[in-house]
């Protein structure tokens, strides 16, 4: 089972980050944390690197919905979604498979919960 589901855009950088914005927006997730992984790797090691975001999604009622299910699945939280420049003016967007990152859990509420969330995320990734 892969761990991610990913798509390749033909658009800049800075505009499937936009684009990728709207579209979990849409989708009833948030941006919770943000990092920029080339500007952090600049500063503190001195080293270039491509662009490359990490935004942490989350949709408060399916957060609130698992952690109700299941106290620790905070630490699987919030879902990661990766913007990073794939050259020749591509950009690939790659967000977390929650099933994947869930199956050490043995809950099939939280399984279930897992496939909505899914669902909602390759359908981002999907429509871009």
């Amino acid at each position: 089972m892969g761990y991610y589901m990913s798509k390749i855009v033909a658009a800049p950088f800075e505009e499937a980050v936009r684009r990728t914005r709207a579209a979990l927006k849409e989708a009833g997730f948030g941006i919770i944390t943000e990092i920029d992984v080339k500007e952090i790797f600049k500063e503190k090691i001195g080293v270039e690197f491509r662009n490359y975001l990490i935004l942490g999604a989350c949709n408060p009622r399916l957060a609130l919905e698992a952690l109700e299910i299941e106290d620790k699945v905070g630490t699987m939280l919030p879902c990661n979604v990766v913007v990073q420049e794939a050259g020749g003016g591509a950009t690939e967007i790659a967000a977390i498979d929650p099933l994947a990152s869930m199956q050490a859990i043995d809950n099939p509420r939280l399984s279930e919960l897992g496939e909505r969330v899914q669902g909602l995320l390759k359908a981002v990734v999907e429509g871009l």
